[in-house]
């Protein structure tokens, strides 16, 4: 392997993307939230960096997990499963480009699913069928965007105000008074081992979990009116968690594992997280919402982590991420139960989607930065 001392953001970018999808065959494509965080990954950089060159690519391996009348292959809806929805944001982008009727009904399906999508007594959309009364960070990414951006294109008020409030009963239940971190989860119920049993939240602060957490806020800012009066809110909660995670970032520009215990033996520089807060930072600080110098630096000096830590390119220039923490949850069989060791025990692969996708964005935030494009 050779280190990429030197190059360019925006050739960096590029690279990254090529060997992203050569490693991803158009047959392999499925139907879950890693390849739609890919996808849009792609999408997001092509259409606005990068000429639209990969438009057709994205389309080609989203139009594999399709039938012709835009329903899902292997997909079930009764399994209400948030990651499911994730996808559909590159369903959105493309029937918003191209007006096919095929991505407006895969579009309406996931829509369908979400208007009957079990809820906690509190109002907040169960992760998952298996995981009653649960709320899980990763949650909010997965339908967050989506139901924002579909509520804006039909006029549905109420979606938007119901997608924000939950967002915001977040905040209240799930955020550490101490750390300004979030919980991964939290089982209404509290009758989950894991919960606590007067807050109900998991154990820990899982690095990925508040990297899922910070692209909802920026992803749903970019979306909801300026105007809207839940805008601010928003913006001050983003203003606030960045801050938190500022606190936590390494000398090396990186953040753990468990960004809160940087010390504790077995903790690493995880990848996934670090990209995701990157492009927090980066896209909060380029449009305004995270004001001040802070940000843009911390951005800018967890790009140069990322670069120096965690990205090589091989004998052929493919681009590798490594330090990705493979998967990680609660509850479940076998049982997963939010401790520390729990977490420092996960698999760490190198090329996993989700740390790929967060980093292709990261990077194509720094290259929007260093070299501003028209669309910005």
């Amino acid at each position: 392997m050779r280190d990429l001392h030197g190059i360019s953001e925006s050739d960096l970018l590029a690279a990254a993307t090529a060997s992203a999808l050569r490693r991803y065959p158009v047959g392999s494509a499925a139907w879950n939230y890693e390849n739609g965080l890919m996808l849009y990954s792609l999408l997001e950089n092509s259409v606005c960096l990068q000429g639209h060159a990969f438009d057709a690519e994205v389309k080609r391996r989203l139009d594999t997990t399709l039938e012709a009348d835009g329903s899902i292959r292997t997909y079930r809806m009764e399994d209400f499963n948030l990651d499911q929805i994730n996808m559909g944001k590159v369903a959105f982008v493309l029937w918003e480009e191209t007006g096919d009727p095929r991505y407006e009904n895969t579009v309406n399906l996931l829509v369908r699913q979400l208007a009957l999508q079990p809820r906690t007594p509190s109002g907040s959309f169960w992760h998952k069928k298996i995981y009653p009364d649960q709320v899980w960070l990763d949650g909010l990414y997965m339908f967050g965007p989506f139901l924002a951006a579909y509520a804006r294109r039909v006029g549905r008020e109420d979606l938007l105000e119901d997608t924000i409030a939950q967002v915001k009963r977040v905040r209240d239940t799930m955020r550490d008074g101490r750390t300004g971190l979030y919980y991964h989860g939290r089982d209404e119920s509290k009758r989950m081992a894991w919960a606590d049993p007067a807050t109900g939240c998991s154990p820990e602060f899982w690095g990925r979990a508040q990297g899922w957490l910070a692209m909802a806020l920026v992803d749903m800012l970019e979306i909801i009116p300026e105007k809207n009066a839940a805008a601010a809110s928003l913006r001050a909660m983003l203003s606030d968690l960045a801050a938190s995670l500022i606190r936590c970032q390494q000398p090396s520009g990186l953040w753990c594992q468990l960004p809160a215990k940087p010390g504790l033996k077995g903790n690493y520089f995880e990848a996934s997280a670090s990209c995701m807060i990157a492009y927090v930072l980066l896209k909060g600080a380029r449009k305004g919402w995270l004001s001040g110098d802070a940000c843009l630096a911390a951005g800018k000096k967890a790009i140069r982590g990322i670069e120096n830590c965690l990205v090589a390119a091989d004998e052929r220039d493919e681009i590798h991420l490594s330090g990705i923490c493979k998967v990680a949850g609660l509850g479940g069989k076998p049982y997963r139960d939010g401790s520390a060791d729990y977490y420092i025990r996960e698999p760490v692969v190198s090329d996993d989607f989700k740390g790929m996708g967060p980093f292709l964005l990261a990077m194509g935030e720094a290259s929007r930065i260093s070299a501003p494009p028209p669309c910005s």
